[in-house]
């Protein structure tokens, strides 16, 4: 997905992506089958090993209540803005490569699959506020195709931010997701190919997801895999410089 969204960016606008981050949502989503953050998290950050400019932020999954310890949710707007306030703000943008004396502010973007602006336009799940943050002139999202899912339909419905909303064709098609990838480990289906080999030892070795990890076909040609791993439960970040 990242790579994709860094290509598409290079061929399609006017912007360069230097960074990409993606956030675990925090355990306080409570979402069905949902590992704790740091394994989340471990998960990510072995899936990343070679990737020389994606990162995985803990910010979302070290909220907690002030009150109580327990972990907060944080809104996807939320999460954007304080993205933002640490590039920008607190470093003070991008340094040029042409001019290392210069810094550029960057402009931080959501990057998405199809379905999750299917929800974006559907009245009642986001508040028309965070709705303004995210696809507003502060920030902006690239929504790379999910097949069964009509991007078009969504987007008709979010005709304000059009000219925020970049759509990534998915010219290989790969629907692989983090719900398939529990769905093949509670079935005892070998999930070899799909996610970085690193990360199905480690769902092995830590029994995750109620399944074990099945080795069958481990000898079969490789399956497409997913550019980023099946244990992140929430929208990544993508950093991009100002043109």
């Amino acid at each position: 997905m990242f790579e994709m969204a860094r290509d598409y960016c290079g061929i399609n606008t006017n912007y360069e992506v230097v960074g990409g981050y993606i956030s675990p949502v925090s355990d306080a989503y409570k979402k069905a089958g949902l590992a704790p953050s740091y394994h989340r998290i471990n998960m990510i950050k072995l899936s990343l090993q070679s990737s020389s400019w994606i990162m995985v932020d803990e910010f979302e999954t070290s909220v907690r209540n002030p009150a109580t310890g327990e972990p907060e949710y944080t809104p996807t707007a939320q999460v954007l803005a304080k993205l933002d306030h640490e590039i920008n703000t607190v470093r003070g943008g991008i340094q040029s490569v042409e001019d290392p004396s210069i810094r550029r502010r960057a402009r931080i973007c959501l990057l998405a699959g199809g379905d999750l602006i299917l929800t974006m336009s559907t009245p009642g799940l986001w508040a028309p506020v965070d709705l303004e943050v995210i696809l507003g002139h502060n920030f902006g999202a690239f929504i790379v195709e999910r097949s069964g899912t009509d991007t078009e339909e969504a987007l008709a419905t979010l005709q304000e931010y059009r000219e925020n909303i970049w759509v990534i064709p998915q010219v290989i098609q790969n629907d692989i997701s983090s719900t398939k990838i529990r769905l093949f480990l509670k079935k005892n289906l070998s999930i070899r190919y799909l996610i970085p080999d690193a990360v199905v030892r480690y769902i092995e070795e830590n029994d995750l997801f109620n399944g074990e990890v099945s080795s069958k076909n481990e000898d079969s040609a490789p399956a497409a895999s997913s550019s980023v791993a099946g244990p992140s439960s929430a929208p990544a970040q993508s950093t991009t410089a100002d043109p």
